[in-house]
């Protein structure tokens, strides 16, 4: 069992017998095929215990990613002890405050987390890896197609229970896919949203980090941007290049930018519909009307509208 390897893991590192009491707390976050507690004893401060499970490539990259980021002085959690061989990491709390927590708050208020976390986007654009570092696939051609075919299977068809075939025939969906899909050449987080970005010391500190590989940065920066959880108006993203260029000294190109938030919404509504569909959790179920609206604005009057217009039409009077 998971928390059994957690808390064994826990007692190897804390030296202590089994009549020191541990608590496990279930921390809920994602659906990265991991758990996660936060562990509490009376002979050490809390920490965060992960075990992940053998389904995804990712999450055994999440030990030698966090040791890289720490070495390029990013904001990561510090590991404390590791079972790799148990698929078990301890690693630092971080708490519970994180930029979804704050939603609620006046946007003024939240400029400079966001500018904390752009930072750490510009920081990552700089960090080099030894050549032999294993990094997850780049984000190619062939990545985004998947993510399409996430999309066209998880919402289209098994949450909507539309037929797909015509959109992934489209040949629309595989140009984007290699349009982005031509450079590769910079570090991305690949899921920089909202949930994953911590506060702490009044600076923001990035978590689920295993997914770390080579792509565009417009992808993060439009993953933050278009968060459906965070629902920016027009007004609030305009704002938010703008601090991004004061960071970066350029701003991306509207129409790259505004392909990489289509895939990127893409990719978010296949995962909010296999969540709702496959799993029964409706915290998402929300969120698919806001990622639809979204996905609506960056590809109107392009190439893209016409083939979803019929699949943005249904989540509209599905929501209704």
């Amino acid at each position: 069992m998971p928390t059994e390897a957690i808390l064994s893991t826990a007692r190897q590192f804390l030296g202590v017998d089994p009549t020191v009491q541990i608590r496990l707390e279930p921390i809920k976050r994602g659906a990265s095929g991991r758990t996660i507690v936060r562990v509490k004893t009376p002979v050490h401060e809390p920490f965060i215990g992960i075990h992940w499970n053998e389904d995804r490539e990712d999450n055994e990259q999440f030990i030698p990613v966090a040791h890289f980021l720490k070495q390029a002085k990013l904001r990561v959690p510090s590991i404390i002890h590791e079972r790799a061989r148990h698929r078990v990491v301890l690693v630092e709390d971080l708490g519970d405050v994180d930029l979804l927590s704050m939603k609620d708050r006046p946007f003024a208020e939240r400029l400079p987390y966001y500018r904390s976390a752009f930072e750490q986007v510009d920081k990552l654009f700089y960090a080099k890896p030894a050549k032999d570092f294993h990094l997850m696939p780049p984000f190619d051609a062939a990545l985004y197609r998947w993510e399409q075919e996430y999309f066209f299977e998880f919402m289209v068809e098994d949450f909507l229970g539309m037929d797909a075939s015509g959109l992934r025939a489209d040949p629309v969906f595989k140009n984007l896919a290699e349009r982005l899909g031509t450079v590769a050449r910079h570090l991305v987080h690949r899921d920089f949203q909202s949930q994953n970005l911590l506060i702490k010391d009044e600076k923001v500190w990035l978590i689920d980090f295993q997914g770390l590989r080579r792509g565009r940065q417009e992808y993060d920066l439009a993953s933050l941007i278009f968060d459906p959880y965070l629902d920016h108006t027009a007004k609030e993203r305009e704002a938010l290049l703008s601090l991004w260029e004061e960071i970066a000294d350029e701003r991306p190109i509207e129409t790259l930018f505004h392909e990489c938030a289509a895939q990127r919404l893409m990719q978010a509504l296949g995962a909010y519909g296999n969540i709702v569909k496959n799993r029964g959790d409706e915290w998402y179920r929300p969120h698919i009307a806001t990622a639809a609206r979204l996905l609506g604005e960056v590809t109107a009057g392009t190439a893209l509208e016409s083939p979803l217009a019929p699949v943005l039409g249904a989540i509209r009077r599905l929501e209704k």
